[in-house]
């Protein structure tokens, strides 16, 4: 389905199941189908499984201006698909890019979360100087979308050492991935780097203190880098459960799909 937003463009949302309503937040590059036919329907077992393209990903409409990716404009857009859907609050489930959507959406809306699952995620960069050398990088990585193709861009992208644990994933697997990641619009994800990347959103690292619902924390045994960012944040959440996830890099939901869904589903905010 389609929901038309506030200036008129389309967002994508695939809509599966029954129960607590779960709204998964895919990753930059990805869509609703990168969580696979599997996981949305493993979930759908339990949950209301609400998985969007975001503006300018997958079947979703595309704007060229950075500033419609901006954090704010984001989260509006995922109030209005909640809204569309009849949903007050939902559990949100971001990956990645996704992750730093659903902890923006934790410190500034909270009242439309019941709980939190980050994968791979972190609030941002703590420090202004960090921001401006990450802006520095993103923005010649956008030019670098607009001048290459996408083809070059994907490449270079999965090539990042970030995914290389992915490198031991089926090729059918790799294949589809790209694929997916090739059907995106370039002009939209240059725009995204600068209107949402890691460089131009805010950090909300001094927020997480006050951040009220239970937030599970998932992050791949063999991604240090965000192992290490993981216990950074359950030592400032109030209400949070770390798993370091086995057999899995940066994206645990491709690279070890049962133990991730297993974590999700059983994820119990009491207990945290």
């Amino acid at each position: 389905m389609f929901v038309t937003l506030r200036d008129k463009l389309r967002m994508h949302v695939r809509v599966e199941g029954s129960g607590e309503p779960i709204l998964l937040i895919h990753g930059f590059t990805g869509s609703g189908l990168s969580w696979g036919n599997d996981l949305i329907e493993g979930l759908a077992q339990v949950h209301r499984v609400v998985a969007v393209d975001l503006v300018g990903h997958g079947q979703s409409e595309v704007s060229a201006n950075p500033e419609r990716y901006r954090v704010g404009e984001i989260l509006e857009d995922l109030g209005e698909v909640l809204d569309a859907l009849s949903i007050e609050k939902a559990r949100w489930l971001g990956y990645s890019m996704g992750g730093r959507i659903a902890v923006a959406g934790a410190c500034t809306v909270p009242g439309r979360i019941s709980s939190l699952i980050l994968e791979s995620a972190s609030p941002g960069l703590r420090g202004e100087n960090e921001r401006k050398a990450r802006r520095r990088a993103d923005e010649a990585l956008a030019e670098g979308i607009l001048r290459g193709g996408m083809e070059a861009f994907v490449d270079h992208w999965m090539g990042l050492p970030l995914f290389a644990t992915q490198g031991k994933l089926p090729e059918k697997i790799r294949v589809l991935t790209r694929e997916r990641r090739l059907q995106n619009d370039p002009e939209a994800l240059a725009a995204c780097l600068r209107g949402m990347g890691t460089g131009a959103q805010p950090s909300y690292w001094d927020a997480l203190p006050e951040v009220q619902v239970a937030t599970l924390l998932l992050a791949g045994q063999e991604d240090h880098k965000f192992t290490q960012v993981a216990e950074e944040m359950a030592e400032s959440l109030p209400r949070a459960i770390l798993r370091f996830m086995p057999k899995a890099g940066h994206a645990i939901h491709l690279e070890n799909p049962f133990a991730w869904l297993a974590a999700v589903c059983t994820f119990d905010p009491s207990e945290a």
